[in-house]
């Protein structure tokens, strides 16, 4: 209705005359071109179901058809009104001219307001497209070092404690499955810090008593929803980039709290004094901010502060509970 009366404005400023009030000819451009606007939308809903199955093409055509048809069935309408109510409703124009006029004006700006809708949506769907793209490519991003180190791990102790050898290659098996084998883009707390503890398990086996992770999450509710593939990357970077480069290691901290509507999960590590990789992985990290602006939007954020001592990484987003 917004653009509807803002094409109702824009041709009224372009027809009135210096004889004619400009409050009155917009009242009458804004009743014909406000019925064609209703009817029209009324009408594509009713027809959205069958012209989603009709595919792009088509449908572009169909509902043009329909709208056009629609602005000559609201205008014919509108003439036998001021035939009839000439006193009050004045249409200046022939009955075939003021048609053809309204055919062409509503055949131009629909052209164009349907085109504009198409491009939009295409816009929408393609961010939608690389999003889930990126989230294969977070899939399927496991660092070789990663693999080989756990191999390495697991085949030291196929040796010296079979039992715990079994034990990691099922963490291991089950950590494969949870990065390859997600096929949605959320899943709850409770799956996130799963899988993040797995990965702790395993990385415990190879740094031993260099590494430990302090969880403090019982007061997060593990059915909200975040976006897969969250928790257990940061939990990678931290290990990877803070506690490896330390000879005596060191402690990550997980923690979590609820504020009023939206959750914080912090994860925090030490920072080794002059050492830093020479290759930083930040795949991880930009993949993770681009996923909760286009999930949440200006209602999430991901906060690094990068202190002196400590690496924080911190999320907040909205509590969005599992319906199952």
């Amino acid at each position: 209705m917004l653009v509807a009366e803002l094409i109702a404005f824009a041709l009224t400023l372009a027809s009135y005359g210096p004889d004619q009030a400009f409050l009155i000819e917009l009242s009458k451009i804004s009743f014909l071109i406000l019925w064609i606007a209703l009817l029209g939308t009324a009408l594509m809903c009713q027809l959205k179901v069958y012209l989603e199955r009709t595919g792009p093409t088509r449908a572009f055509v169909i509902g043009f058809v329909v709208l056009v048809v629609t602005s000559l069935v609201v205008a014919e309408g509108a003439w036998q009104l001021t035939r009839i109510f000439g006193e009050s409703l004045i249409i200046d124009d022939t009955h075939s001219t003021f048609l053809l006029r309204t055919f062409a004006i509503s055949a131009i700006v629909m052209a164009l307001a349907m085109r504009y809708l198409y491009v939009s949506s295409e816009w929408r769907r393609s961010i939608v497209l690389e999003a889930q793209a990126r989230i294969s490519a977070l899939q399927a991003l496991i660092r070789p070092h990663f693999l080989f180190n756990s191999m390495n791990t697991i085949a030291s102790l196929t040796r010296t404690d079979p039992s715990r050898a079994e034990e990691a290659v099922e963490d291991l098996s089950d950590l494969l499955r949870a990065n390859l084998g997600s096929s949605t883009n959320r899943s709850s707390l409770k799956q996130e810090f799963e899988t993040a503890a797995i990965y702790q398990r395993i990385e415990k086996l190879r740094l031993g008593d260099r590494l430990a992770v302090r969880w403090d999450i019982g007061s997060l509710p593990m059915r909200a929803k975040i976006p897969s593939l969250t928790i257990q990357p940061l939990l990678e970077n931290a290990i990877y980039h803070g506690i490896e480069l330390l000879p005596e290691g060191g402690e990550v901290r997980v923690s979590g709290k609820k504020d009023g509507d939206h959750l914080e999960i912090s994860i925090s590590n030490p920072v080794a004094a002059g050492e830093k990789r020479s290759s930083g992985n930040k795949m991880a990290m930009s993949n993770i901010q681009q996923r909760f602006e286009l999930a949440y939007g200006s209602k999430a954020n991901v906060k690094v502060d990068s202190g002196s001592d400590r690496f924080t990484v911190t999320l907040r987003f909205p509590l969005d509970m599992e319906t199952s």
